[in-house]
């Protein structure tokens, strides 16, 4: 009887699932759009269809600071690493106050 009940239910997908699928895809793109370009002028960042930011350069401690931690900078931003965007934590902090 387990078994019959196991194959009667039906995996759906939830929200979060179609999330990761979205970036994965626009990830995926990401890349074709920096393959296509001649390789001295690849520069492994950049806006997916001019909407979604990318990041596959190797991570500094510069830029994860710049983006997380910059109360002089945009409240949101593209991802220190990877596709999509990240809250910058200064700025909340500097628009709120301490």
């Amino acid at each position: 009887m387990g078994g019959q009940q196991a194959e009667q239910q039906k995996w759906r997908p939830t929200a979060k699932d179609l999330w990761r699928l979205a970036l994965a895809m626009i990830g995926a793109l990401a890349i074709v759009q920096e393959l296509r370009q001649p390789p001295e002028e690849r520069t492994w960042h950049g806006q997916v269809a001019g909407l979604v930011p990318y990041d596959f350069r190797k991570p500094t401690i510069e830029r994860f600071g710049e983006t997380y931690w910059n109360p002089d900078g945009p409240i949101v931003s593209g991802k220190a690493w990877g596709v999509g965007w990240a809250f910058n934590f200064g700025a909340v902090k500097k628009l709120f106050g301490s």
